[in-house]
């Protein structure tokens, strides 16, 4: 059997880096959201599938602990200590600072990071990498890691070492994807329900890098956990902004001034997009679930704030060149376009659009499509 193309070229940087051969090489894959954008951290149900462009880690061991990119390059990196340092090998060092706790860590390793999932386009690259890193790492420590291991040692490096205010449904779905399938995930009691998927998507980047450690995403979730203090003023039991519902909505909104009003109605509003998206889907009515992206998009346009007019574009060109819907995935600032299209035409749907963004920015997006893939593996072991 032919080793991937992902698997070859972490071999080989390993090689060119280190001077030997890895014995551990793992992947994780990148996540497309279709529908519950910002809701993994409001306790609402979120539908997310992995997509089929992954990250992968080789490593060794070694008496420190050294890293090296593809992506970034350069010459391998040696961290000593375990305090952020703002730079990329952060994620890896969260990795080794959870592991360790969990008495799951080699002493050192030596390790190197290729990835498919382009960086900052709204496909969780950092998820991809944090949880190859932990399937790797482990494995390297003589362990099997258990899957709520790998997928809790991901969310902490990057939520509590990186300091990006995630919720985990990146990590679970790093972990848990499953081919033609998207999952239900309900954040509030971790329960998952897989929804038979087995429609391409194409991914259209915006060509606008977002960075979650700062800027809009950790505003927009205090914004809602301010949200969510003033609502338990008239709704002392509220267990979270998805728990309400049209009816509370609507008696909290008056008292919420602006934006924190705003926020939660795309909340309240996005719960009920995504549970309906999965009713359309599992009936096979993909006009229907194009309407949703497309409703969703304007929400987090209008109420959350958090496109860019990149995305505004390429979602108005979709539509009217034909496609289902499309909406921005990820949390926003940038990132990317998912375009729901008739499997017939749709990529010609796609050319039509890149031809309208690039009358308006004077490049045309580098377009792909995918359909659900399956989560983290181990690739190779001693």
């Amino acid at each position: 059997m032919t080793a991937s193309p992902g698997l070859q070229r972490v071999t080989e940087l390993f090689r060119q880096a280190f001077g030997s051969e890895p014995s551990v090489v793992a992947s994780a894959p990148g996540r497309v959201n279709l529908i519950g954008e910002h809701l993994d951290y409001n306790g609402g149900p979120v539908l997310p599938f992995a997509v089929d462009r992954r990250t992968w880690i080789a490593c060794a061991s070694a008496a420190e602990f050294a890293v090296v990119s593809a992506e970034i390059g350069g010459a391998p990196v040696v961290r000593r200590d375990e305090a952020s340092e703002g730079d990329w090998s952060d994620y890896l060092v969260g990795v080794m600072t959870e592991l360790r706790r969990a008495g799951q860590a080699p002493a050192g390793a030596r390790v190197a990071v290729a990835s498919e999932v382009e960086r900052g386009a709204g496909l969780s690259s950092s998820a991809a990498l944090t949880v190859a890193a932990a399937a790797a790492l482990t494995r390297l420590a003589g362990h099997e890691a258990a899957p709520d291991l790998l997928l809790e040692t991901a969310f902490r490096a990057e939520h509590d070492f990186v300091g990006v205010r995630c919720g985990r449904m990146d990590q679970t779905i790093a972990v848990h994807g499953i081919e033609d399938t998207a999952t239900l995930y309900e954040t509030a009691s971790g329960t998952r329900t897989t929804v038979p998927f087995h429609h391409d998507v194409w991914i259209l980047p915006t060509g606008v890098a977002h960075t979650l450690a700062d800027g809009g995403y950790n505003a927009r979730r205090r914004e809602c956990e301010e949200a969510l203090r003033r609502c338990r003023t008239r709704l002392p039991t509220l267990s979270s902004l998805a728990a309400l519902n049209l009816e509370e909505l609507e008696d909290v909104s008056r008292t919420l001034e602006a934006p924190l009003d705003r926020r939660v109605r795309h909340v309240v509003s996005e719960v009920g997009r995504t549970r309906q998206a999965v009713r359309v889907l599992l009936a096979g009515d993909l006009p229907a679930l194009g309407r949703l992206l497309v409703e969703g998009h304007q929400s987090l346009r209008t109420d959350f704030e958090s496109t860019v007019p990149e995305a505004d574009l390429l979602v108005e060109a979709a539509v009217s060149a034909g496609a289902y819907g499309a909406r921005l995935t990820g949390a926003g600032w940038g990132g990317s376009v998912i375009v729901l299209a008739p499997a017939a035409g749709g990529a010609e749907i796609v050319a039509a659009v890149g031809d309208a963004f690039a009358k308006v920015h004077g490049r045309v997006p580098r377009a792909w499509p995918t359909r659900p893939s399956g989560g983290v593996r181990v690739d190779r072991a001693a």
